[in-house]
């Protein structure tokens, strides 16, 4: 009785420690060969597509290593086909919503709606795409603490279940560059051509290392109560947005101010008196 248990706890050391091996030997091979292919790889998407191909290796490995020690260990597949069987029960009970994770995980990978370091919003959260897991999409979150589109240096964990249930907005799924605008506001008084000039001029002087390959900015012009606003719209990296905007606001600023025929408007009131001058009778 004895030997038979002492025969039973050395067989499973033995198959524990050959999985061990095994899963280390091809991680450390998958790891290697991951950061060569990283290091190749040009584009945000090549990477992504390096990212997620050995992320679902892993998964693979885990699983074969898995059916590899039940098969050592039961000695036949009706033994695998078992124990599957009755976790499968247990666990589609217990983890319905990770079960669900798991399959919006699949649906990442197949359709893929966003790669890694896509910007995208995801019920309300706006971020960049840091790691893509099985259970969990890692977002890099914009704005939060602040009314604007700069890191935050916050790190969101999005339960991969909720993809099914939010919208998703992807900014760069198409082109990594966004339509942009920066706008202002002139009096009537104002010379529109002049004012719509130092807005494109400003744009181009700040984004013209993009300028080869977007268009050029342009503008767009709007009455309001208070006088005509200025749309100066161009393309830019939807990471570059906030900054790029400051210059071209800053820019606009100075070189409005140093024209008389341009004033910006802003709302204010103002009271004019009248004399009435009224006949003495005599």
């Amino acid at each position: 009785m004895f030997e038979s248990n002492l025969d039973l706890f050395f067989g499973i050391f033995i198959i524990i420690v050959i999985v061990i091996a095994i899963y280390l030997s091809f991680n450390w091979l998958l790891g290697t060969v991951q950061k060569r292919l990283l290091l190749n790889a040009k584009t945000k998407k090549e990477k992504s597509n390096v990212k997620i191909f050995f992320q679902v290796s892993r998964y693979i490995l885990i699983s074969l290593i898995a059916v590899f020690a039940v098969l050592s260990y039961t000695g036949s597949f009706a033994g695998i086909g078992l124990t599957a069987g009755l976790l499968s029960a247990a666990l589609g009970w217990a983890l319905q919503r990770p079960i669900t994770g798991i399959a919006a995980w699949l649906m990442v990978v197949i359709k893929r709606p966003f790669e890694i370091g896509d910007r995208v919003v995801i019920g309300g959260i706006k971020g960049d795409i840091l790691e893509i897991t099985l259970t969990h999409i890692h977002i890099g979150e914009i704005g939060g603490t602040i009314a604007s589109e700069e890191s935050s240096k916050r790190e969101i964990l999005i339960p991969n279940a909720k993809l099914f249930e939010e919208n998703i907005i992807n900014y760069t799924r198409e082109d990594e560059l966004i339509l942009d605008q920066v706008k202002f506001t002139v009096t009537f008084e104002s010379d529109i051509n002049t004012a719509q000039s130092i807005a494109k001029e400003s744009a181009k002087e700040v984004i013209k290392e993009y300028l080869e390959e977007i268009e050029n900015p342009y503008t767009r012009i709007r009455f309001q109560a208070s006088g005509i606003d200025i749309h100066t719209r161009y393309y830019i990296t939807a990471s570059k947005r906030e900054e790029v905007s400051s210059e071209i606001t800053q820019k606009i600023f100075e070189k409005a101010g140093k024209l008389e025929e341009v004033e910006f408007a802003y709302p204010h009131t103002e009271v004019l008196l009248r004399q009435k001058q009224t006949a003495k009778n005599n």
